[in-house]
């Protein structure tokens, strides 16, 4: 989860605490490696998540209704260009020595 996040290990336990709280996840032992504990979705809550954000797709759907197939390209191609120069920053950023 920390490598998907972009957040430090530790970061990435304190989320699965918080979601394991909240009842969204469960942890379960690993089989391959007893080291390691899995994170599970929570069926359940996966359902309550889900409907949050069908709410937020019906409204960007409705913006994005809008705006012509001209409009619709140059928005793309402005997330699309925005999205490659946040991941070089990141990965600009992580390349460099940590500070001491």
């Amino acid at each position: 989860m920390a490598d998907m996040t972009g957040l430090t290990t530790g970061s990435a336990t304190r989320l699965v605490d918080r979601l394991e709280r909240g009842g969204y996840v469960a942890r379960t032992p690993d089989q391959q490696d007893r080291r390691r504990v899995l994170a599970a979705p929570v069926p359940e809550r996966v359902a309550r998540v889900s409907a949050a954000w069908d709410d937020l797709g019906v409204a960007r759907q409705a913006l994005l209704d809008e705006h012509t197939e001209d409009e619709l390209e140059v928005i793309t191609r402005h997330m699309r260009q925005t999205h490659d120069l946040s991941h070089a920053r990141m990965q600009h950023l992580r390349s460099r020595p940590k500070p001491d």
